[in-house]
């Protein structure tokens, strides 16, 4: 009988590709989107005029920001401001200057998986607020939050926002919820940002622009594989795709091969063959209603308390807290 060849990946990437490719149906992660020239291009979506979802959170807070960090601090007591995956914390800072403006009592603890970034966000905020007192925490959402609730017993408020929450599949969502939920106690807060149900048409044309920056956004998985892995993808041979469920309320995002061809990857020692117009599948982007909503936070040992939306009603941050 033939012997396996065990298989062995020097990074997470190489492996998630050599997966995801040798699948049927292929698929590769969104995460693998950002480098030094997805950052760069996630910075340009931001500022289209079609992606409203970063808009209407900064409206959010603008608007609220007074009764939200007023909830968040609940009076005089000193308390934990955690954000999964704080990014360059550039919404965060409109809560976090209302908390210090108000001298709150609080610690603002960003937790990311990149320690560059995070002293990039420590940096920023040494200058522009210089009285919060930050303490970043590097690695995964889960171990720093562990990591923090064994240092400290204070309240906890737990932000993540951006609705990057939208990127799981609703049962992967139920899990990742109740990671979270089993990591906090009575009094504590999370506060999520969800992309609401709207016309199909907004959502269609904010994941796939006229300009082609989601295109490029979405094809820099390919450039990566290309410059990090020896790939030999050619970016225009695939074209990006996205699609709408108003049903399930789900966005999908794909790269479809123009034509039969067969693709290498020589750090993988891979040969890939695409028929015509088959898909990879890159990334999911799920839309929500309050009964979908209510319903995730029943299922993970939640409860919905609060929730705000911008005027048009395009995007909702939802407090939950453990169900009682």
């Amino acid at each position: 009988m033939q012997q396996e060849t065990l298989l062995t990946f020097k990074t997470q990437f190489e492996e998630e590709v050599y997966t995801g490719l040798t699948a049927f149906p292929k698929h590769l992660s969104s995460k693998y989107f950002y480098d030094a020239i997805g950052d760069k291009l996630f910075q340009d979506i931001m500022q289209m005029p079609e992606y409203y979802l970063t808009d209407a959170e900064f409206e959010i807070f603008e608007t609220h920001k007074q009764e939200i960090t007023d909830f968040f601090s609940e009076g005089e007591a000193p308390f934990n401001l955690i954000e999964l995956g704080a990014g360059d914390g550039k919404k965060t800072k409109v809560l976090l200057r209302q908390l210090s403006e108000k001298t709150k009592n609080f610690t603002y603890r960003p937790i990311d998986i990149s320690q560059h970034v995070l002293d990039g966000l420590s940096v920023s905020l040494q200058e522009e607020l210089p009285k919060v007192s930050v303490v970043p925490q590097q690695g995964t959402y889960f171990e720093a939050l562990e990591r923090i609730n064994s240092e400290n017993e204070g309240r906890k408020v737990i932000l993540f926002l951006g609705s990057n929450i939208g990127n799981l599949l609703h049962k992967q969502a139920i899990v990742f919820l109740s990671q979270v939920q089993a990591l906090m106690q009575e009094g504590d807060l999370f506060f999520v940002g969800l992309d609401l149900k709207k016309n199909p048409q907004t959502i269609l044309d904010a994941y796939n622009d006229p300009t082609g920056i989601t295109a490029a956004f979405n094809k820099n998985v390919l450039t990566r594989i290309n410059k990090e892995l020896g790939g030999t993808f050619e970016l225009d041979d695939f074209l990006h795709w996205e699609v709408y469920d108003p049903e399930t309320g789900t966005a999908k995002s794909y790269l479809v091969s123009k034509k039969e061809q067969t693709v290498t990857i020589n750090k993988l020692d891979l040969a890939i063959d695409f028929k015509p117009w088959e898909t990879i599948h890159t990334e999911i982007s799920q839309k929500y209603d309050d009964a979908t909503v209510n319903w995730l936070a029943d299922q993970s040992g939640l409860q919905v308390i609060k929730h705000y939306t911008d005027a048009n009603k395009l995007y909702a941050n939802y407090v939950f807290e453990k169900k009682q």
